[in-house]
């Protein structure tokens, strides 16, 4: 799908990049885009609870697409988008910015959305429950009673106000629902990130197929570079402790010396020991092919000197 201005320019530049985008590509709004992805991750069967976007998503058909698939949901909707309760919950009618006006000030909570480039994002937070609805209304042999809720967000520091509407199963806490809420700025994090380093917008659209190959290349380096990155950050895996493994040069029973470290007393003997060859008969002796003054064989912990060896021979 594609936006106005894409279409229009690809049209200007001539007959020869007309048909750029494929056969059956057609304009589609914001709402019509976010419907079309959550239908294609819902086909996928990607595994997925819930879904937050901004205003510009908008709502009506996306909450329906998420209702009968059983996801919940952390809308972003505008100021006079109207609000109304029914059943046995308390009665809410008007925008979403009257409502908010005349709330109490001891209906406000801080929490905290999560973790963010500057520490903790931390808003004053409000929600009116609207209705109870069974699940089975939507999803056939889905059992239990889901929840629609107005979601309210302030500014600390001002009185900036955002709105939601949310869908979620009866006795979600609404820690849970600002969570998912705050998920949106990791996302918008991610892309702003990408955009600065990998030129996720450096791109002239000419094309769709340009267009196409050049977002797709910058997000899988983007996609690659972050699992590098979680990778190399994650803590190293613990060691698994081994038992001390036997000398084999040491007979069974008979343990090997170990320095033990700050000790004042040491043993007597030295910790490698000489090892004297029988001396050999006169008449059997035989000339080295090389001279050799001073050598020595090093087996695990038994030193034999040459020289010692040879002077013995004598």
């Amino acid at each position: 799908m594609l936006s106005s201005t894409v279409r229009f320019t690809c049209r200007r530049a001539g007959p020869l990049i007309r048909h750029a985008w494929p056969e059956g590509t057609a304009f589609a709004t914001k709402p019509a885009l976010a419907v079309k992805m959550t239908e294609r991750a819902i086909m996928a069967s990607m595994p997925f609870a819930w879904v937050a976007a901004d205003a510009v998503c908008g709502v009506g058909d996306i909450e329906q697409v998420l209702r009968r698939a059983g996801k919940g949901y952390v809308l972003g909707v505008k100021g006079d988008h109207r609000f109304g309760s029914w059943g046995d919950k308390p009665v809410v009618a008007g925008t979403a910015a009257q409502i908010a006006n005349d709330l109490d000030f001891a209906a406000w909570q801080r929490l905290s959305a999560g973790q963010g480039t500057k520490g903790e994002r931390v808003h004053d937070w409000a929600y009116f429950e609207l209705a109870d609805l069974e699940a089975d209304e939507y999803v056939y042999g889905v059992i239990g009673t889901w929840t629609r809720r107005l979601l309210m967000r302030r500014h600390v520091a001002g009185d900036d106000l955002a709105f939601f509407t949310t869908w979620c199963p009866a006795g979600t806490t609404i820690e849970t629902r600002v969570g998912v809420e705050g998920h949106r700025w990791a996302i918008g994090d991610s892309f702003e990130t990408a955009k600065n380093e990998l030129g996720l917008d450096h791109h002239e659209t000419r094309s769709w197929h340009g267009w196409r190959r050049h977002v797709s290349l910058a997000m899988l380096a983007f996609a690659r570079l972050a699992a590098i990155r979680t990778r190399d950050n994650a803590a190293p895996p613990k060691r698994a402790w081994t038992s001390h493994r036997p000398d084999p040069l040491v007979r069974p029973g008979n343990s090997p010396y170990r320095h033990q470290a700050g000790t004042a007393t040491h043993r007597a003997s030295s910790r490698y020991r000489l090892v004297m060859l029988a001396t050999c008969p006169s008449s059997r002796r035989t000339a080295l092919a090389f001279p050799i003054k001073n050598a020595t064989v090093i087996l695990g912990r038994v030193c034999i000197y040459r020289s010692q060896i040879m002077a013995h021979a004598r």
